[in-house]
């Protein structure tokens, strides 16, 4: 490596106040809500910037927590990236000469993997961290560095890290992995972006995060396209040019405030909402009885069942353009307001299911029967309680049924939500909602 500092192979997290949200339940939300950038695109984006020296421009980029991590991130390699107004950001990336990723950032966003295949593409190296992120069960990284080889890489795991080097540039290849992964879409994608000959990727993910990404790489001038619903193609360039770009919609954020506006009995207008591709959500919730409207850019959202009472509805989470598995936690809490038994299956994380021990703390009637099947029986009558946040998606979902409970609860661990959801507790607050926010030393965890 060009910079001799030395790697730090310990990572003790800094000593900071958890902060934790107090809320009180039973208040009807009505109003108007813009819906951010989406979190996906918006990381995958940030890391395909490195891919060229020019300069990269996006907007509607959301101000959450793990866009912070991922500029801090790149930052620290020497890429510079400015900041200059709100849900705007530039990135250069012309002389990159510390192509550490390390512990630290690793631990805190799981997304930092992403790194790996633009890096190694463009710089010919680079040493990264095993990921972190959401404890929703194992999410191997070894799909990623497969990918890698198969691209002509030579890759070693010592002491957490991945040490890879690409010896000359990349070579094309037939990326081919046992089941849909789509981070390591993008990571096959981003790398062949550079490498010498054709590239095709099977099955790819068909998300539109990655085809969103897709969209920016042709601005950039690479020759990438979906040739089928599950396979990419690209074509190597030898050098890529600055873009601009407006990221999508965050489609998990809105489907949040779609089971809010539900659950709470309220009347929510989303802005900027991307309907088209929230297909399968909308059809169940459709389903349940909640009654929905949705425009191009905009969902409008009646919180009164259509036929009086909400229904249950067997729900099993897949990859797009299946039923998203972030939106099946905020989905069980609107099951527990439908009259009858629903039954989820969660295909995609064998852990993503322990998160609903709280709801049952909550007076919810669940039934989580193996690692990837849970019972829900409603309508459950939510009461508050003192409640622990273990991951993102589990964490907004704690807080629609804060919101649907009688009395106010205290949700702890709150920074989980904020990784990936722009000032939450306020924009509930605009809403109606009555919500705050606290550090454990205003409210300590009971004994």
């Amino acid at each position: 490596m060009a910079d001799a500092r030395p790697f730090h192979w310990e990572f003790t997290p800094p000593a900071v106040p958890r902060e934790v949200l107090r809320i009180e339940g039973g208040v009807p939300l009505h109003g108007t809500v813009r819906v951010s950038g989406s979190k996906n695109a918006a990381l995958k984006l940030l890391a395909a910037a490195t891919l060229t020296g020019e300069r990269c421009r996006f907007t509607n980029v959301p101000e959450i927590e793990d866009v912070r991590v991922m500029v801090e991130t790149l930052q620290d390699l020497g890429v510079v990236v400015d900041h200059p107004e709100p849900h705007v950001y530039e990135v250069a990336s012309g002389d990159v000469d510390w192509l550490f990723v390390p512990l630290e950032a690793a631990a805190k966003m799981r997304a930092s993997f992403i790194l790996l295949g633009p890096l190694l593409a463009r710089f010919g190296q680079v040493i990264i961290s095993n990921p972190g992120g959401d404890r929703i069960g194992r999410r191997p990284v070894n799909l990623h560095v497969d990918a890698m080889r198969t691209l002509g890489a030579q890759i070693e795991y010592r002491n957490g890290y991945y040490f890879a080097k690409a010896p000359g540039r990349l070579r094309g290849g037939d990326v081919s992995f046992p089941h849909v992964t789509v981070m390591g879409t993008e990571n096959a994608m981003l790398a062949a972006t550079l490498a010498v000959g054709h590239s095709v990727i099977h099955p790819a993910a068909a998300e539109p995060e990655v085809d969103d990404l897709i969209a920016f790489l042709q601005k950039m001038g690479a020759v990438v396209e979906r040739t089928a619903p599950d396979t990419i193609e690209v074509e190597g360039r030898r050098r890529l040019r600055g873009a601009e770009h407006h990221v999508i919609a965050d489609r998990i954020e809105a489907g949040t405030f779609v089971v809010a506006a539900a659950v709470t009995g309220g009347e929510v207008i989303l802005e900027g909402a991307p309907c088209n591709e929230l297909g399968a959500f909308i059809d169940l919730v459709m389903r349940v009885g909640v009654d929905v409207t949705c425009g191009r850019d905009r969902i409008e959202v009646k919180g009164t069942p259509t036929s009086g009472r909400y229904r249950p509805c067997d729900v099993a989470t897949a990859p797009y353009p299946g039923f998203a598995t972030d939106l099946q936690p905020p989905t069980c809490v609107l099951l527990l307001q439908a009259e009858g038994v629903s039954r989820v299956h969660e295909t995609i994380f064998e852990d993503r299911l322990e998160w609903l021990s709280e709801l049952v703390r909550m007076g919810g009637r669940v039934e989580v029967t193996d690692p990837h099947h849970a019972v829900v029986t409603g309508p459950s009558r939510l009461h508050s309680a003192d409640v622990e946040i273990g991951d993102l998606r589990a964490g907004a979902s704690l807080i629609l049924a804060a919101l649907v409970a009688d009395g106010t609860s205290t949700i702890h661990g709150a920074h989980h939500v904020h990784r990936g959801y722009e000032n939450i507790e306020s924009r509930f607050v605009g809403l109606g909602a009555r919500m705050e926010r606290l550090t454990e030393e205003d409210t300590p965890i009971p004994a």
